[in-house]
């Protein structure tokens, strides 16, 4: 047992530190309580009442009770009247506070002089052309992307990236965009960057101007008002219907040609004679025409790939598909901008294109026939830049089919452009197969033999060696003569079908990471599609699926649309070679496949409701350090049909999100495994775009 503390060792407890330090403390406070309130600090005095009825009001005494205020002193000058209390005359006792209360004081208006006006509002404007403050201005309108998103339902959801979690805005449902936008084609309907341009003397407002990024697309592009599921292929190269391309302008301009025609008894289709301008017989009789002309010019063997320039409504190219050709029919969206729109309606690869300051999208050497019938270009304009760019996509060896005025006629106008472009041809070393009728026909060389015999300072120049025939996004046209290879390559193709599944030389030319087994790969890339196509058709039932406009949106060497074809399905494919990768498409029209080249991050140059089937190959995974998903999937539901579906295949990181955002646009979706069985890194997400409510 301790012994009790002394009082020296209890003077140094803890205990009695911390008592003296909260009495010194309490002290120092209530000194500085005094003396700041003897300051100047007012009191105020405090009455207090009990509840009860009989009570007698308290009031408690204030330390200021023996003073006088003066209260003229506290109120603010700008006040017209404050309310206050007299002062209490006497100090109040404890006596007073019991049995005499003293009277309650009672506020009471004290005038005071009137506040002076308020300032004057400022205003504030803009800067006028001398700098000075104004406020003279028009308020302009809002941005339709902005009137658009903010129709858009959003919400803020957390977003993990590397263990990171940060804020992102999600949109539960797009919105639909205004019903004048039901055949917006963002690139070609810019009309702002269009009056930007210095000059238009060339065509340049029918070239892609895009919207700023950022500003693109952001709803969803509406159906016209009674669309229908479009009349399956082949009964759709004669007709469609009337409520999906509402259009007359045609009919009215052209029903002459035997173009386009409309039954008064029967006002629900567009009826397609499968004429023209230049073959009002009809387009089967023209065929036969032009392939008993040259004889090497055989439909579905040596001719398998063609262009139509300046198509209108794409019979041309409709009728050479019975005969195994297929044909990429291109037309500016001009004064009759739905000719292309009715080319896709009847099931007819097309697309929107004009002959103005930059190269088409297709690569060197890319077709076996180039049709021209009335198609309203001057070829001979410019020093010949047009046919220089014809010259650049022909085949080696290829032809070139002109139907048009000065071909025929006698007149003294007609003749010299005749002449013209007699003069223009020799100089591309072109030779004139056989005019006959309305119809020349020209064949280009194999080879650079006569380019490089000509004399000194014969115009158009080859093109420097440097210069790559193939770059074709965003290039200027060139005033010179693209070379051929020295190898042939390009113009020495199997006939169809063989060259389908024949690697062409021109796989050697092209710059990816393989060096050696590029045959191998190509190969390889045939079987996997092959595989894939027939087992969508074995367990997803494609041959019920009403498959007739396919986009490939990242093709590689086309193996997908190869499957396509050798699977027997009836429908023709678009083989898309995204900017950001390899450019594979001369080994795609090597093949005897269309396809063009593109940048997703950007709208695709076709009319909205175009393609019944998407196809995506991972695509997302690459794209997405580029540009913003939710961009490439907007842009799907603007070009693809309702009812029509989209198969996306890629890694399952990019899954969720891309789920979200069909969901957002109304996509009925599935997630499925891949062949390869649940633990691939892949997936595939099936999509339909149902058909508009009635």
């Amino acid at each position: 047992m301790k012994p009790f503390a002394t009082n020296r060792d209890l003077r140094k407890t803890p205990t009695l530190i911390k008592i003296s330090a909260v009495i010194l403390a309490t002290a120092a406070f209530f000194y500085l309580g005094k003396h700041l309130s003897n300051d100047g600090y007012k009191q105020l005095v405090f009455f207090s009442s009990s509840s009860s009825e009989n009570s007698i009001p308290e009031v408690s005494i204030s330390p200021n009770s023996n003073k006088t205020f003066n209260l003229s002193s506290i109120i603010p000058p700008n006040h017209t009247e404050i309310e206050t209390a007299q002062p209490i005359p006497s100090p109040v006792t404890a006596t007073e506070t019991k049995a005499n209360p003293p009277p309650i004081p009672i506020p009471i208006p004290i005038p005071i002089a009137s506040p002076p006006p308020p300032a004057p509002i400022r205003t504030f404007g803009v800067l006028d052309a001398n700098g000075v403050m104004s406020d003279d201005f028009e308020v302009g309108d809002f941005e339709d992307e902005a009137i658009e998103e903010s129709r858009n339902k959003t919400e803020i959801v957390e977003l993990r990236n590397d263990g990171v979690s940060r804020p992102r805005v999600r949109v539960k449902k797009f919105a639909m965009c205004r019903e004048s936008m039901r055949e917006y084609i963002p690139c070609l309907d810019n009309a702002d960057a269009v009056k930007k341009l210095r000059s238009t003397e060339r065509g340049e407002k029918f070239e892609r101007h895009c919207p700023v990024k950022g500003r693109g697309l952001n709803c969803l592009v509406p159906s016209p008002k009674g669309y229908r599921q479009p009349i399956p292929w082949p009964r759709s190269r004669d007709e469609v219907w009337f409520s999906n391309v509402p259009h007359t302008r045609l009919v009215e301009d052209n029903g002459g040609q035997n173009w386009i025609s409309r039954d008064p008894r029967d006002k629900s289709k567009f009826k397609f004679p499968g004429g023209g301008t230049q073959f009002i017989h009809g387009a089967d009789e023209y065929l036969d025409q032009i392939s008993k002309m040259v004889s090497d010019i055989t439909f579905g063997k040596r001719i398998r790939v063609a262009l139509d320039v300046g198509c209108g409504v794409a019979s041309f190219g409709a009728y050479l598909l019975s005969r195994n050709v297929l044909t990429m029919s291109v037309a500016p969206k001009d004064v009759h901008e739905n000719q292309i729109q009715f080319a896709l309606e009847r099931g007819v690869p097309a697309m929107a294109a004009a002959f103005a300051t930059r190269r088409l999208l297709y690569p060197s050497q890319a077709f076996d026939l180039i049709h021209c019938s009335r198609c309203r270009i001057n070829w001979t304009r410019d020093d010949g830049i047009f046919l220089l760019e014809i010259n650049r996509m022909l085949r080696a060896g290829g032809y070139f089919a002109w139907a048009a005025q000065p071909v025929y006629k006698h007149e003294a106008a007609l003749e010299e452009q005749w002449t013209e472009m007699l003069n223009l041809t020799t100089s591309l070393c072109w030779k004139l197969v056989k005019k006959e009728g309305y119809i020349a026909i020209w064949q280009k060389p194999l080879n650079n033999n006569c380019y490089l015999s000509r004399e000194a300072g014969t115009k158009p120049p080859l093109c420097d060696e440097s210069d790559d025939p193939d770059n074709v996004w965003y290039t200027n046209l060139k005033p010179c003569i693209s070379r051929i290879p020295e190898n042939g390559s390009g113009g020495s193709v199997p006939s169809w079908p063989a060259r389908l599944h024949t690697p062409p030389d021109r796989l050697q030319t092209i710059t990816f990471d393989s060096y050696i087994a590029r045959k191998e790969l190509f190969k390889a890339e045939s079987r996997f599609w092959n595989e894939i196509v027939g087992g969508y058709i074995r367990a997803l039932k494609w041959r019920k699926m009403k498959l007739r406009n396919v986009l490939d949106m990242r093709a590689g060497f086309g193996g997908f649309a190869a499957a396509l074809n050798d699977h027997k399905l009836d429908c023709w494919v678009l083989s898309v070679v995204p900017v950001s990768g390899p450019n594979t498409l001369p080994v795609i029209y090597d093949r005897g496949l269309l396809g063009v080249m593109h940048d997703w991050c950007e709208p695709f140059d076709t009319y909205p409701r175009t393609y019944d089937f998407l196809h995506a190959s991972g695509l997302f995974s690459v794209e997405r350090k580029r540009c913003e998903m939710s961009t490439i999937l907007l842009e799907m539901d603007r070009i693809l049909r309702p009812g029509g579906r989209a198969y996306i295949r890629d890694t399952i990181d990019v899954m969720d999100e891309i789920q979200e955002i069909t969901k957002a646009m109304g996509w009925h979706t599935s997630l499925r495994d891949t062949s390869e069985g649940p633990h691939s890194s892949y997936r595939i997400l099936t999509c339909e775009k149902r058909l508009p409510r009635a």
